[in-house]
């Protein structure tokens, strides 16, 4: 069996996809999402531990993009939905470190989130 690629989309398509209606799916933990966060229309927050029990929440007929801090839990989510029948579920590279980086639209401490140059895995905030 052919295993398919994961749709990686970088921060100025995922605009794009948001005009034309696409649900954002924030994979952070609620903390993060609480300290910095997507100010966009049709974002929800499921965190990775969540999505397991969630993931029916999200409708199959519309796109999706899975979005985290730099890409790395929400390309995992990525291959997760499309391994439960979703065909229209991108992942957007980057997170919203490169989403912020481009002064796309966020709320809360943005300045906390763009000074970490790169992901420390043994902190709490592991991509």
């Amino acid at each position: 069996m052919k295993m398919n690629l994961a749709k990686q989309i970088c921060p100025t398509t995922t605009m794009g996809k948001i005009e034309n209606g696409a649900l954002i799916v924030d994979v952070r933990k609620r903390e993060e999402v609480a300290n910095v966060t997507f100010d966009v229309p049709n974002y929800i927050n499921i965190p990775i531990d969540e999505l397991e029990e969630r993931f029916n929440e999200l409708p199959k007929d519309k796109e999706i993009v899975m979005v985290c801090l730099s890409g790395e839990r929400s390309l995992k989510t990525t291959y997760f939905l499309m391994n439960n029948g979703y065909e229209n579920v991108f992942n957007m590279d980057g997170g919203i470190i490169k989403w912020a980086s481009k002064n796309f639209p966020t709320k809360g401490n943005v300045e906390s989130i763009l000074n970490q140059s790169s992901c420390d895995c043994s902190s709490s905030n592991c991509c």
